[in-house]
């Protein structure tokens, strides 16, 4: 039993650590990347509108944003590593099927918020994950997301990532979000607002505001 253990330990506890310093130095491209793109269409933006801010920030070693037009990426690395079902298309490569630990991926999460919702600490507020980024051992990679961001980096066989994959990812993510405007929400989903809401409005702008991604409300979906 204690051999077993110690076999798994070896295998899989040294390949997840491997994984997980893999991911990390992805990690913390994307955050130079972000930094150096933000200060660079800062520069170009200001001298036609100086109104436009674009602003890069972080935390720390697991956390990047981009602020720009309205709009927030927030990038989070995770810190366990994760496998895939056994239903999963990546079990049936034979890239995957010729080493199993091929599977195990490192991942970094995009959520795309509204920047006056965390501006104004607007708690009720939703952001919304567009975006996983999957590292394996072998740094090669793939985008689960929606429209393009979902096939345009699926090449998980072939693919590795680096410096020019993830200045397309971020360029990708941007238009993504900007082409994603904020729409009025239905009359009905705002009718009835609280003393305490009202109160609070001017302060923290409490009333919840959020993006539409192609979901529907159930009560439009029973109006139908």
């Amino acid at each position: 039993m204690e051999k077993e253990i110690i076999k798994l330990l070896e295998e899989k506890g040294g390949v997840k650590q491997e994984i997980y310093r893999l991911t990390q130095s992805v990690f913390i491209n994307f955050q130079k990347i972000l930094k150096e793109k933000s200060e660079r269409i800062s520069k170009e933006i200001s001298v036609k509108d100086q109104s436009i801010n674009i602003d890069y920030s972080s935390k720390g070693k697991f956390e990047a944003q981009i602020k720009f037009s309205g709009e927030t990426l927030l990038f989070h690395m995770h810190s366990n590593i994760f496998d895939f079902p056994k239903t999963h298309s990546m079990h049936k490569s034979e890239y995957v099927k010729k080493d199993p630990l091929r599977s195990f991926c490192g991942v970094i999460h995009v959520y795309n918020f509204l920047s006056d919702s965390l501006k104004y600490n607007r708690l009720h507020d939703s952001g919304y994950l567009i975006a996983r980024i999957f590292i394996n051992k072998d740094s090669h990679f793939f985008v689960e997301g929606d429209q393009q961001l979902g096939f345009l980096f699926n090449d998980f066989v072939n693919k590795k990532i680096d410096i020019e994959q993830i200045n397309k990812i971020v360029d990708t993510l941007v238009i993504y979000a900007l082409n994603f405007d904020l729409q009025v929400p239905v009359f009905k989903a705002i009718q009835e607002v609280s003393v305490h809401q009202i109160l609070d409005m001017n302060n923290n702008q409490k009333i919840k505001t959020s993006k539409r991604m192609g979901y529907k409300f159930s009560f439009e979906t029973n109006n139908e």
